[in-house]
């Protein structure tokens, strides 16, 4: 049975040299990888949707982010087996909290040991729902002192734009929000004749969100090729 439309058979990786991408992990990523993290990335690459997993090279960037924005609050949308979340709550000071969002809970629990024996669960306020009425109600209850230092999206694409408008007054000016997977297994360059009609049609709403991206004057942006594309936006009005 194909999985995820058949994704499960490209590979998030864009550099052209596998060698070059192991090289990079053993090299500079796996040595200064938390022991939990590495556990929860080893049980995720098992799973049937371990494809969804974020690549462990990306994990140790949003890491640094969060480091260097000296984040205290953050907002996670899409969670899957929580790599990305235990990452950043590992980044976070004591007294740092992450609003994470997803529609199955399932899989947090899949990750949440491996939360818990990092010491960082305290951290972590996850709620089990669609992300958009969720984010209507943050919105209906914003102010200076709730707003987010960093934001970081990996859920559907069709509804990047809508999240979009939402983070950008959720988030606060000098604050970062980072989408996942912009570049879309390299497709949005050029479409492999076997790519599945289902990440084709995710496909066109990633052209159109990175294209508004570009042109939107209320950040600054940079792209990059780490996974399968991920574009970090610094909010500046």
């Amino acid at each position: 049975m194909a999985v995820l439309g058949g994704l499960e058979n490209f590979d998030k990786n864009l550099l052209k040299s596998d060698a070059l991408h192991q090289y990079i992990l053993e090299t500079s990523v796996y040595p200064r990888e938390h022991e939990q993290l590495k556990a929860l990335r080893e049980t995720s690459e098992k799973h049937i949707m371990g494809i969804m997993s974020l690549p462990p090279e990306e994990g140790q960037l949003l890491n640094m982010l969060i480091k260097v924005l000296s984040a205290k609050k953050t907002l996670e949308i899409g969670v899957f087996t929580g790599y990305s979340l235990l990452a950043t709550a590992l980044a976070l000071p004591r007294d740092g909290k992450i609003t994470a969002i997803d529609i199955d809970k399932s899989y947090y629990e899949i990750g949440l040991p491996f939360i818990q024996k990092a010491g960082v669960e305290n951290k972590i306020k996850f709620i089990e729902s669609e992300a958009m009425p969720v984010l209507d109600k943050m919105l209906q209850e914003v102010n200076d002192d709730v707003l987010y230092d960093f934001a970081f999206v990996d859920a559907d694409k069709n509804n990047y734009a809508k999240y979009h408008e939402r983070l950008i007054k959720l988030v606060k000016v000098g604050g970062i929000i980072a989408y996942d997977n912009t570049l879309w297994f390299g497709s949005v360059a050029e479409v492999d004749p076997s790519f599945p009609k289902e990440a084709l049609e995710m496909r066109e709403f990633l052209l159109k969100h990175n294209k508004f991206l570009a042109s939107d004057t209320r950040i600054e942006i940079s792209q990059i090729s780490i996974g399968d594309g991920l574009t970090i936006c610094h909010r500046v009005l």
